[in-house]
């Protein structure tokens, strides 16, 4: 704020100067004509004057015949006073001005003085602004100060693993003799990899908050700039300040940004991200000695980086911070949680188990959108209900109530979630339903949520193959209701044949075609994501593999529309229920399957099938 009222009465005084100047040229009007003493005693005795004014030595006045000022220089004359007297002049007398041939000197240099001020502040703006062609070179990382807010380990949950590792690089750099007596050196880099919103950044801060050392931050990207050799020059200046402040932690952030593999881009040799690598790997690990700089990076792509930056000696420790199980999710909870006021009926637990595949930042927002939507509700403390809600909109979507839906699209909808829902709950060893809602939310007309009860991390067979039926029982409900079907399948479809894929060509679970992997990703390290599929095979194992995926998806839609034909009081009770209720939870849609199979054992079931007009044309 300081330099913003420095600029500040810098602009005043410019302002008050030209407004002086303005003020003190524009009061005179025109110009006075000077005029000859001898000139002046004629005029007044013509009549052609008829005021003067006199101050000190000066005399001015006005011609009453032309209106022309003038101005002249007394003599000592003694005769003058009688003489204006005489010709009835009316006279005015004024003290002389103080100062004047210092005021017509500030006046004269005013302009002068203006324009080199301007040029002085001009120029200092520009060096403030980091415009000097020698900065170009300079780091631009930042010194993590003591006033900012720092994080800490208690504010991390959910990567223990991770914690453990930076915890030990803390202690080595506070007590580096207990290692260094049993020949230990200190780790020359630790690499953080792991899916984006794991919490690498925040556990990078929380380095910078436990270590009470020097800690500098940057990005991949601020050593790359237009200028060719900018990129090697700043990675040099921020390791010369890192021995300078030594021992110290510099943390780069997104580094596959410098890090990719050399001889990828479309440079050469000669590119500027692989000068700026070659200086990085020579600092990590040169002639010269960096001991005591400890290099902590971030990414979220260790497959695109360069193998040299990898190795022993540069990166040695590679910490993957994965996503959190559920007990870290609940730890995570807990940590945002303490940050809002909270109901008693909130359970983290249930919540936590509600929330499988979510990252930390995911579980952040969704704290976040739970407290936004109490406040709109004026409420003053964040309730379960509000959480479940944030929880809806982050994995379904928002609501879109005001959508305006047809009375037959709704009961289309209806009948193609209700398929989802039963065939989830007829099949054995599927993930239990959560919610069904007919709401539109995002970009689906209707929603079925299945949640898992566990964490799974290796998927069996016959899992895959269940998902496949619940994929397509949708499509079979539409078919078997209304004998034909819509476009809302489209994305169930989708799913179902990249999941048969995959189970052909990367998984071997085809009998058909064995334990074998078909087709190799090809991927440009330079752009960093697949962009084409090697085709290893030939044409007969094509023509194979499409049967063997058609064979899957087709063997799930029968498997759906098997279960729905037996089960078709079942069908028409969810979906009746859903065009009533818009939606479901996990108790009402066991109830529902419960009291209708009941009744269809017992023959006293109703027939709920849509009329005629219903059908979708």
């Amino acid at each position: 704020m300081s330099q913003f009222y420095q600029k500040l009465a810098l602009w005043l005084v410019f302002g008050l100067i030209l407004v002086f100047m303005w003020s003190y040229f524009s009061r005179t009007g025109q110009p006075a004509q000077k005029i000859l003493y001898s000139d002046f005693i004629e005029g007044v005795e013509k009549g052609q004057i008829r005021t003067v004014r006199i101050q000190g030595d000066k005399v001015t006045g006005e011609y009453d015949d032309t209106g022309e000022p003038f101005t002249t220089y007394l003599l000592v004359d003694n005769e003058l006073a009688p003489l204006l007297r005489e010709h009835n002049v009316r006279i005015q007398v004024e003290p002389p001005e103080k100062n004047s041939y210092l005021m017509q000197f500030l006046l004269s240099w005013a302009p002068v003085l203006l324009l080199i001020g301007l040029w002085v502040f001009f120029m200092r703006q520009m060096q403030n602004g980091g415009s000097k062609a020698l900065s170009f070179g300079k780091s631009r990382a930042r010194l993590q100060s003591d006033q900012k807010t720092k994080a800490t380990f208690d504010d991390v949950a959910g990567v223990d693993e991770a914690k453990v590792e930076l915890e030990e690089i803390i202690d080595f750099l506070k007590d580096p003799q207990r290692f260094q007596m049993l020949g230990g050196k200190i780790p020359k880099g630790v690499l953080l990899m792991g899916p984006p919103g794991t919490g690498k950044t925040l556990l990078a801060r929380a380095i910078a908050g436990e270590a009470n050392v020097p800690f500098f931050s940057i990005s991949g990207s601020d050593f790359v700039e237009m200028f060719v050799g900018v990129g090697a020059s700043r990675v040099r200046d921020l390791f010369e300040q890192g021995k300078k402040h030594a021992p110290c932690i510099i943390f780069i952030d997104e580094i596959d940004a410098v890090g990719r593999h050399r001889g990828a881009g479309l440079g050469g040799g000669h590119d500027e991200r692989e000068q700026t690598l070659n200086q990085l790997l020579v600092e990590m690990d040169g002639f010269d000695s960096n001991d005591g700089v400890i290099l902590i990076a971030a990414t979220n792509r260790p497959d695109v980086l360069d193998p040299a930056l990898l190795r022993p000696g540069r990166f040695d420790r590679q910490v993957v911070v994965a996503r959190p199980d559920v007990r870290g999710r609940h730890g995570i909870l807990t940590v945002h949680a303490k940050d809002i006021p909270v109901a008693p009926d909130v359970d983290l637990e249930v919540l936590a188990r509600g929330t499988p595949g979510f990252s930390g930042a995911d579980l952040s927002n969704l704290v976040n959108e739970a407290a936004l939507f109490a406040a709109r509700n004026h409420k003053s403390h964040v309730d379960m209900y509000d959480l479940e809600y944030a929880k809806d909109k982050v994995m379904m979507g928002v609501e879109r109530r005001s959508m305006v839906i047809s009375d037959k699209e709704k009961e289309v909808t209806a009948y193609h979630e209700a398929g989802h829902t039963l065939v989830a709950k007829m099949l054995p060893g599927t993930d239990p339903i959560h919610k069904v809602t007919i709401i539109p939310r995002g970009m689906a007309l209707g929603v079925t949520q299945q949640l898992p009860t566990e964490e799974m991390h290796a998927y069996r067979r016959e899992y895959l193959i269940n998902n496949l039926a619940i994929y397509m029982g949708g499509r079979a409900s539409e078919e078997l209701i209304f004998k034909d079907p819509t476009t809302g399948a489209g994305n169930d479809i989708e799913r179902a044949t990249d999941l048969a894929r995959k189970m052909v060509c990367e998984w071997g679970m085809s009998e058909r075609m064995g334990p074998l992997a078909f087709g190799k990703q090809e991927e440009q390290i330079f752009l960093g994501r697949e962009i084409a599929q090697h085709k290893d095979y030939s044409e007969v194992t094509a023509i194979a593999i499409d049967e063997e995926v058609k064979g899957l998806v087709s063997g799930g839609y029968e498997t759906a529309k098997s279960i729905l034909s037996s089960n078709i009081h079942v069908l028409h009770a969810l979906a009746q229920a859903l065009i009533e209720q818009e939606e479901l939870s996990a108790e009402e849609i066991h109830q529902l399957v419960n009291e209708a199979g009941e009744l269809n054992r017992n023959g006293n079931g109703t027939d709920h099938r849509p009329s005629i007009d219903s059908e979708v044309v």
